[in-house]
């Protein structure tokens, strides 16, 4: 999982968000069915989507879809319009680019698994911030190329900001992954075996499902209490 996920990161962080800052002066991207996308910019206007194993340029009213599989980090930024020798960062962390002449081959199964991370992130996010229980004055939820999670942020006025975020690289999306292997006949989906495992792991007074009951409650890593820092995306 490592690698597909580093190398998903770097293909979001250098060709995604690289191509849409050089446009807009933004980098921020979000999650989109089975993948990541940006939202659309320039004048035509323009989207670049990771959809499955494919990476996705829409330009007005034409769409072009190029194989990631086998694909070098310099073919799929040539293809989405991005320039790697341009001065780009979208912060501190972001991740080197690497070799152009780098190939890269994602596993289809950790691959699906990130998306469907991401789009549970997406709706777990959405679901706390409408509540009136949690005030108004959210960020745009984003996706951020520099580390690769999904988040917002409200700014408390005199006090510490709150950030809320989901990150792959966390301990309850290993545990996840490790439960999305089959088990008898009777294994729910991956994107549904998720679901029910943050769910479990949030309510742990709870029974829940017969795949996830023993998983403990995870330490509060997605909330962070520090000032909010406006940011260009």
């Amino acid at each position: 999982m490592h690698t597909t996920c580093s190398d998903l990161h770097v293909l979001a962080a250098h060709v995604m968000g690289r191509r849409r800052s050089a446009v807009s002066g933004h980098f921020g991207l979000r999650a989109s069915p089975r993948g990541v996308a940006t939202p659309a910019f320039g004048s035509e206007p323009e989207v670049l989507r990771l959809a499955g194993p494919h990476l996705v340029r829409e330009v007005g009213n034409d769409a072009l879809s190029l194989a990631l599989e086998g694909a070098t980090l310099a073919e799929l930024a040539d293809f989405a319009g991005a320039d790697l020798a341009s001065d780009y960062s979208a912060g501190a962390g972001t991740p080197p680019p690497g070799p152009p002449e780098k190939r890269f081959h994602l596993d289809r199964g950790e691959l699906d698994a990130l998306y469907a991370w991401f789009d549970l992130g997406w709706r777990v996010l959405d679901t706390v911030t409408s509540e009136p229980a949690s005030g108004s004055g959210w960020s745009t939820l984003q996706l951020w190329p520099e580390h690769f999670d999904v988040g917002t942020s409200r700014d408390a006025g005199a006090g510490p900001g709150v950030n809320l975020g989901f990150s792959p690289r966390g301990r309850l999306f290993r545990r996840a992954l490790r439960l999305c292997r089959p088990v008898g006949n009777r294994a729910p989906g991956r994107a549904r075996l998720l679901e029910r495992t943050l769910r479990c792991s949030a309510a742990p007074q709870r029974r829940g499902p017969r795949h996830v009951r023993r998983l403990p409650a995870p330490r509060s890593r997605a909330v962070h209490r520090r000032p909010v820092v406006p940011d260009a995306a």
